[in-house]
């Protein structure tokens, strides 16, 4: 699933999530154009995907830490004592 954000024919921001057609939920990816930042276009998103997958029984955000006060702002919480996802760059540390 993606839905997108435009200034005319502008691509200013973008959502992607993946689910499993019932129960689970995954948003990966929500790039905003950063001169578009702080104007509410990924805060739009973000509830636009919370709207499609209010029935499901979780939806996850595969987040850097930098971006968990962002999500925490539009109703996450952080999983305690749980990692939903782990990333692995062969060859380079992350």
């Amino acid at each position: 699933m993606v839905y997108t954000a435009w200034d005319g024919d502008k691509l200013i921001g973008l959502i992607c999530a993946m689910d499993d057609g019932i129960m689970t939920a995954y948003i990966h990816y929500l790039p905003v154009n950063p001169e578009y930042q702080g104007m509410g276009i990924g805060r739009r998103l973000v509830e636009k995907m919370k709207e499609i997958y209010r029935d499901y029984l979780r939806v996850v955000i595969v987040a850097y830490n930098g971006e968990i006060g962002f999500y925490e702002a539009c109703g996450f919480e952080r999983a305690k004592d749980q990692v939903p996802c782990l990333l692995c760059r062969f060859g380079r540390k992350i």
